[in-house]
C-alpha cells in the first residue's frame, strides 16, 4: 500500500546545505516514508521563508515541515504562507518569536561559541548596488562550534565546504510563529555550542514542542541520524 502520511520536507540550516540531511534522508526512504530535502537559499529570513512556503505549497497532500539551525527560522517563517502543513519538528534550530531577531539569541547564550567564530565575505547586491556581506565559520574553529562529535575528516570536509549565510538573516526581525498554529517537535542537541544548548532549550520549551534531548553537537542530524528519525518518525505518526 502507497504511504499516506505526510511527506516530510527537510530544511537545512547556515553554513550547509540539503546534504547534511543524507543520513536521515537515508533512514526515512527505508521506511518507505515521503521525503524533500530542500535548498534553503539562506539569502535571509523573508526571502528563504517565502522560498520554503512555496516549495512546500507545491506539494500534493499533508506535509511535515522539518528545520535544522536556521531552517527553523525558515520554516517557522515560511510555513503560515501555507495551507498543508500538519506539524513542525525543530531539530537543534531557532524557533523564534515574532519580531524577535536570529542574532540575539546565540548572543544570550551562556553556551554559543558562534559569534567570535563567524567570518565576513561581500557579494554582489541585486541592482549592482554597495556589496552585501555573508558569513562563515572560521575553517579553523568549526571543530569545536559546530561538528565537536565528529571525526576531524568529516569536519574538514564540512568546514571546508560551508554554504554562506547573508548577514541580513541574522538582522531580519520574524514573523508570525507557525509554532503558535501547528503541534511541534523538538530535537534538542544538549552539546550544541554553536545556538547554544540553553537557547535551544528555551525556544522549544516557549513553543510548547515535545522535547527529546539527544547527546550531540549542533549537527545532531548527522552524528545521531538514528534518533533524529526517530524523532521525525513519532512526529509524523502523531499528526497522520
Amino acid at each position: 500500500m502507497p504511504d499516506s502520511g505526510p511527506t516530510v520536507v527537510l530544511v537545512h540550516g547556515a553554513f550547509a546545505d540539503a546534504g547534511s540531511w543524507a543520513g536521515v534522508t537515508e533512514r526515512l526512504l527505508a521506511a518507505d516514508v515521503p521525503v524533500q530535502a530542500i535548498v534553503n537559499p539562506l539569502r535571509g529570513v523573508d526571502h528563504d521563508a517565502a522560498y520554503v512556503g512555496s516549495f512546500i505549497k507545491q506539494i500534493d497532500g499533508p506535509v511535515l515541515a522539518v528545520g535544522h539551525s536556521y531552517g527553523g527560522a525558515a520554516i517557522t517563517n515560511g510555513v503560515p504562507q501555507t495551507d498543508n502543513v500538519v506539524g513542525l519538528v525543530y531539530v537543534a534550530a531557532f524557533a523564534p518569536e515574532e519580531d524577535e531577531v536570529l542574532g540575539d539569541i546565540p548572543a544570550a547564550s551562556k553556551e554559543s561559541l558562534l559569534g567570535s567564530a563567524l567570518v565576513q565575505w561581500k557579494y554582489p547586491s541585486e541592482g549592482g548596488g554597495e556589496p552585501s556581506v555573508e558569513l562563515t565559520i572560521d575553517v579553523d574553529q568549526f571543530h569545536d562550534v559546530f561538528t565537536h562529535d565528529l571525526s576531524a575528516e568529516k569536519t574538514a570536509l564540512y568546514g571546508h565546504s560551508q554554504r554562506p549565510v547573508a548577514a541580513a538573516a541574522f538582522a531580519e526581525k520574524s514573523g508570525h510563529p507557525a509554532w503558535k498554529d501547528l503541534p511541534s517537535w523538538a530535537a534538542v542537541a544538549t552539546a550544541d555550542k554553536a545556538i547554544g544548548a540553553d537557547q535551544v532549550m528555551m525556544m522549544a520549551e516557549r513553543a510548547g514542542a515535545t522535547i527529546t534531548e539527544i547527546d550531540a553537537s549542533h549537527v545532531v542530524m548527522i552524528s545521531q541520524p538514528d534518533a533524529v528519525t526517530e524523532v521525525i518518525l513519532t512526529a509524523r505518526k502523531s499528526v497522520s
